[in-house]
């Protein structure tokens, strides 16, 4: 073997090293926020009330918490899988493939605002070769849908809480500017020209231009409809998981759990906390005791429940995905790890 081709593996694996370790740790520092957060919902609403409130639920009910979750998971990998096709980042990717690359991408569900799912833009890579800049833009486009959608859920409640109105209308301003800014090719062409000599020019140029396909009206309004669909699973899992504390299911039961839900994960997500931790908990059992009028104990179990149902649950099948699909597609690529 050639010295500098030696040096050259070293180098990739020592990078790779450093990138799956780096993974670790968040993962790890995560995991321990989420214990801590567990542990003050568990102090703020008595910890032998709290108990108390798990003993009497009805675990029958948990596979049906799972299984709308699950049927969020398999709705938003449709949306990912179309927009995986749609910029012609697919070639050469099974739909089996496909669907462990989202999987893959959920265990970074617990880093700010999900950013971090950009990791399945560089699994991607693995497999054809596709420029993180070029596929990187549907994280962009997952994370946008996702919220319209989330805010459409919220807005379907709004009436139950009048205080959560001016947050709303702010965010519903934001996503505007901000879809109206993506579309706006001249203003865009404007900020490109600023940054044309440098290195950066190329990928945000490929960046943009999967973008730009991405946001247009048609594909954006299909894949909010997904969106909206599946995210709305969750919101059922939600009124499962009150069900199970002995709360009766109602029309307005799903109303504001609907609310409750879509608001709590906004909350959080504005928050840019490692998938919202403690921003999402508060927000929910304190919604909860306020519309649906819970003990601060049972309020507690249920987000805790929630979380698990909807976030941890995730993250366990993405490391699982991420294991599996690391042993069937080795990193050659230390960036890539």
């Amino acid at each position: 073997m050639y010295p500098h081709r030696a040096l050259y593996n070293a180098s990739n694996t020592a990078r790779g090293a450093g990138v799956v370790t780096q993974l670790r740790r968040r993962i790890i520092i995560s995991l321990i926020i989420g214990v801590i957060v567990v542990a003050i919902l568990g102090l703020a609403g008595d910890i032998g009330q709290v108990g108390a409130s798990f003993q009497r639920f009805a675990w029958q009910t948990m596979p049906a918490i799972l299984g709308f979750t699950a049927l969020n998971y398999v709705l938003r990998w449709l949306k990912w899988d179309i927009y995986l096709r749609y910029i012609g980042a697919g070639t050469g990717v099974s739909r089996g493939d496909s669907a462990l690359l989202f999987t893959a991408g959920m265990v970074m569900a617990v880093t700010p605002g999900k950013v971090g799912e950009v990791l399945k833009s560089y699994l991607l890579r693995r497999i054809n070769q596709t420029p993180v800049s070029t596929s990187a833009p549907i994280i962009v486009a997952e994370r946008m849908t996702d919220g319209i959608a989330m805010l459409l859920l919220m807005g379907s409640g709004l009436t139950l809480y009048p205080p959560a109105m001016p947050l709303f209308w702010v965010l519903v301003g934001a996503t505007v500017i901000g879809i109206s800014v993506l579309q706006s090719e001249p203003l865009v062409n404007r900020l490109l020209k600023l940054i044309a000599h440098t290195r950066f020019a190329q990928p945000i140029q490929n960046a943009y231009q999967s973008s730009k396909s991405l946001l247009g009206w048609k594909m954006l309004v299909g894949a909010t409809l997904i969106s909206v669909v599946s995210w709305f699973c969750e919101c059922v899992a939600l009124v499962y998981v009150l069900e199970g504390l002995g709360i009766i299911p109602t029309w307005l039961l799903l109303q504001q759990s609907t609310f409750i839900f879509a608001a709590s994960t906004l909350f959080g997500l504005v928050s840019l906390l490692p998938g919202g931790l403690g921003v999402s908990e508060a927000s929910s059992s304190g919604l909860l005791i306020w519309m649906v009028h819970m003990s601060p104990a049972t309020a507690a179990a249920a987000t805790m429940l929630i979380r698990f149902g909807t976030l941890w649950f995730g993250v366990l099948l993405g490391i699982i995905a991420l294991t599996w699909f690391s042993r069937r597609y080795p990193s050659t690529e230390g960036e890539e790890a």
